[in-house]
């Protein structure tokens, strides 16, 4: 069963899984207590969250005393990457160079932007080049 993407999960187990990600670990008052929101969920809703989330594959848990302390079962940059694949696989054919011929021509994409792709671009380059 493929994994579902993050704009499949729903907006607690979104958070959830930002939460885990910024913490690196965490355990479910952990969570409850970074979401810090107004009207805030209860533990057991956390709980089933984040047990679902470890069904899916998503989390992973170690047992510490008493206490579940959950982890991401792959980084948030693993999943960016997924998300980017698959979006330039839908909207831009699997063309990386669309994609950018894309960006560049981005009202927003001011000179600083620029040099700063310039300069990812020439690390990459170095990388491939002694690689």
């Amino acid at each position: 069963m493929t994994r579902k993407s993050l704009d499949e999960l729903g907006t607690l187990q979104k958070a959830v899984m930002e939460t885990v990600w910024a913490s690196g670990e965490a355990s479910v008052q952990r969570v409850l207590d970074k979401l810090g929101r107004k009207n805030k969920p209860a533990y057991t809703t956390i709980l089933s969250a984040m047990q679902k989330l470890e069904r899916l594959g998503w989390l992973r848990h170690r047992v510490e005393g008493r206490t579940y302390v959950y982890g991401p079962a792959f980084s948030r940059e693993e999943e960016g990457r997924k998300a980017l694949r698959k979006f330039m696989d839908r909207v831009f054919g699997s063309d990386p160079l669309l994609l950018v011929q894309h960006l560049l021509d981005d009202e927003d994409m001011g000179t600083e932007d620029l040099t700063a792709l310039r300069k990812m671009i020439d690390q990459r380059r170095k990388e491939l080049s002694d690689g």
